[in-house]
């Protein structure tokens, strides 16, 4: 459910969780999944959100009636796949990607926040990474980027792919047996996708503060009109 304010074209319900399991089923899981970890154009797809409510819909037969483990299985191979496509592109495009323009579909903010994300916890990032929004989708092109050893990636890119994949839908599968869940699925399914949506909003909301203060500062030292500026002596007095 992220950054869907700048997606207007896309219809809410294709972002909807529930409603995108119950019109494509399982299949639509897995593209879902292996588009968001490894494609430029799926960081705004519901990765987190979907896994939960896999989980909780496998949990009362409703949609998924497959077994869990076969669930799991076929979520974190498309995981691992995906950013094995990541990992590959990265690698094949190179520092060029960083020059791209942005565009509808791909912003080199979000590159650069993985980037960071990437400089900050080595080769670990790829783990981490599939439990942070948006920097689970380019965390692997940089991985690739900087050709990090190939080996060493698939090795933490199965663990990510097991841990995410098979973690967050095994905790919906489990808090969709519990009786309060299982007669409230409509709530808590709102509530998901709000949890959802509101790293982003956050995130938003702390980078418009920094871009003010920085407007605020760099109108103060222009000496913009309505901004507070050091006085300036005519030369009378001074030294006094």
């Amino acid at each position: 459910m992220r950054t869907l304010t700048a997606l207007p074209a896309l219809s809410p319900d294709l972002l909807d969780p529930e409603r995108l399991i119950s019109t494509f089923g399982l299949l639509g899981i897995l593209v879902v999944v292996f588009a968001e970890s490894g494609l430029l154009i799926g960081f705004f797809l519901p990765g987190d959100s979907l896994l939960f409510t896999a989980g909780l819909l496998v949990a009362n037969e409703r949609y998924l009636t497959y077994p869990l483990w076969l669930v799991c299985l076929l979520i974190t191979v498309a995981a691992v796949a995906g950013d094995q496509v990541g990992y590959l592109f990265g690698r094949r495009a190179g520092p060029a990607l960083f020059r791209r323009p942005d565009s509808r579909w791909f912003k080199r903010e979000y590159l650069w926040r993985a980037r960071h994300f990437f400089d900050r916890y080595g080769g670990v990032a790829v783990v981490l990474a599939r439990f942070v929004p948006i920097v689970r989708t380019f965390t692997p092109i940089v991985a690739g980027v900087g050709r990090m050893d190939y080996r060493r990636f698939v090795g933490y890119n199965v663990v990510g792919g097991v841990l995410w994949g098979t973690g967050v839908t095994v905790l919906g599968y489990l808090l969709g047996r519990i009786p309060f869940v299982r007669d409230n699925i409509e709530l808590i399914l709102v509530g998901i996708v709000l949890l959802s949506v509101l790293p982003v909003a956050v995130k938003a909301i702390t980078a418009r503060r920094a871009a003010r203060r920085r407007d605020a500062r760099s109108g103060a030292a222009a000496g913009v009109p309505g901004r507070p500026v050091e006085p300036v002596g005519d030369g009378e007095g001074d030294g006094d």
